[in-house]
């Protein structure tokens, strides 16, 4: 497990978002802090356009938020390959067939929100109350968007752990794993999420365990993301993988589907 910095709890940039501010400190149960520019750490602070996490601190990367609008979602959107991707392949989208998917780590939400854009419903869950905080934020602003908000009406969020997830009624068709993986690189190499991430979270421990849980979930397949020269998580050998050139898609099919991608 990486060593955790202290995290320090949520800031308000403003007068003006106090009061958001201290009600999601309640809702999180982290405490409410007043930055004296002295901290070192990583701090949730709500500014009155998004929440933002930022680490304080010598060398500190610059602050990450969800935003499903502008930037790298607008430009995926676009211009991802739509139904010819590796991720929609991987997931089995095909004409007459747009499968329920749960996300069980659900992160920033970059492939929920491009499975959603391809027309899948999306049940996305996330356990780290920060991590949820975020994407909940990014979710409700995009929510307003004319031509976005369609899209994001098909994903919807749980702060839960996975492997306490029950379906109910409907069992999801696709499971979709992109757990943590330890980086080695040097951290001037690895993106800014990835590295406030790896100092809030650690590394992942127990997604072998999710991994199990996913294939009693799923009905037709689980599909796991990994780096392209990663091992099989939880050293379980998929049916069939898709490549990229960085990335590389595990999938996992299930009984009566085993003979079909």
């Amino acid at each position: 497990m990486s060593e955790k910095p202290l995290f320090l709890g949520i800031a308000a940039a403003s007068p003006n978002v106090q009061s958001v501010a201290a009600a999601l400190a309640a809702d999180l149960a982290v405490p409410l802090i007043q930055p004296d520019g002295t901290e070192t750490g990583l701090l949730l602070l709500v500014t009155e356009g998004a929440l933002q996490l930022r680490q304080f601190g010598p060398d500190a990367p610059g602050p990450v938020q969800v935003d499903f609008v502008e930037g790298k979602a607008a430009h995926r959107r676009k211009f991802g390959g739509g139904r010819g991707q590796p991720l929609a392949k991987a997931i089995g989208l095909k004409k007459g067939w747009t499968p329920r998917v749960l996300d069980m780590t659900a992160g920033l939400g970059r492939d929920a929100f491009v499975l959603a854009t391809l027309g899948c419903e999306v049940e996305m869950i996330e356990r780290s109350p920060v991590v949820y905080a975020l994407l909940q934020d990014g979710l409700n602003r995009a929510r307003d968007d004319a031509d976005i908000g369609p899209i994001i009406s098909r994903m919807k969020l749980q702060h839960l752990d996975g492997r306490s997830y029950s379906s109910g009624t409907t069992s999801p068709e696709v499971v979709y794993l992109d757990p943590m993986y330890p980086h080695r690189e040097k951290s001037a190499k690895v993106k800014k999420e990835m590295r406030l991430f790896q100092l809030l979270l650690g590394d992942d421990q127990d997604s072998a365990a999710l991994l199990e849980r996913a294939l009693v979930l799923a009905t037709r397949r689980v599909v796991v993301k990994r780096p392209a020269k990663a091992p099989f998580l939880g050293e379980q050998k998929p049916s069939v993988s898709i490549t990229s050139p960085n990335t590389r898609y595990d999938i996992y099919l299930i009984g009566t589907h085993h003979a079909a991608t």
